[in-house]
């Protein structure tokens, strides 16, 4: 997890969430797909200046390339109270041991070294595999605001998870157990989920 350049990082994301069987990835999400590259580049650097988000790129350790975005939004200090989201995984990111581990980064950084009580996740209601991974990921499905906004010229239902600080030492103990080399076999399968461990 990286500050996002968008010098450095947008030629990986772009070719890794543009052409076929890839742009998918923006069904659910307020932008994208864009025409071209220099679109592409033009919206990171509004996201990389944004004084309301805090965007980082998610990097392959190995071969130093982007493979996706998330960012904080919604910080409120005072309360101390924080969002996750933007969440862009390119296909190669999707369901891997990295995008666990880029959340529980996330996660461990809100909670451990700033202190905030409550961590949010939001998504589309009609956006099942987000749905899913905020389950997985330990977050407590909270609601639906229905008719929240109007994205892409559609209604968005908004469900609504939340995790809180108190929870955050079993959440914290499940994803360190998950990720654990000895977790997973010669072939890099799990051997237990981390729904399992929670």
């Amino acid at each position: 997890m990286v500050p996002l350049d968008p010098e450095a990082h947008a030629k990986d994301l772009y070719a890794g969430t543009h052409g076929k069987n890839q742009e998918f990835v923006w069904d659910y999400l307020f932008d994208g797909p864009f025409p071209n590259q220099e679109a592409f580049t033009a919206s990171l650097r509004q996201k990389a200046e944004s004084q309301d988000m805090v965007f980082f790129a998610i990097l392959d350790n190995q071969a130093g390339k982007a493979l996706g975005y998330a960012s904080y939004l919604r910080i409120e200090p005072p309360h101390r109270v924080i969002e996750v989201g933007n969440i862009l995984f390119t296909p190669s990111l999707q369901r891997t041991v990295g995008a666990t581990e880029a959340m529980y980064l996330m996660a461990r950084y809100i909670f451990d070294d700033l202190g905030y009580r409550r961590y949010e996740w939001k998504c589309n209601s009609l956006n099942a595999p987000s749905r899913r991974a905020a389950l997985r990921l330990g977050f407590s499905f909270e609601g639906i605001f229905r008719q929240h906004m109007i994205i892409k010229g559609r209604n968005r239902d908004t469900a609504w998870f939340s995790m809180l600080d108190s929870q955050w030492p079993a959440r914290k103990a499940a994803f360190e157990r998950w990720l654990d080399p000895a977790n997973f076999d010669s072939d890099g399968k799990q051997k237990r989920s981390l729904v399992e461990l929670a």
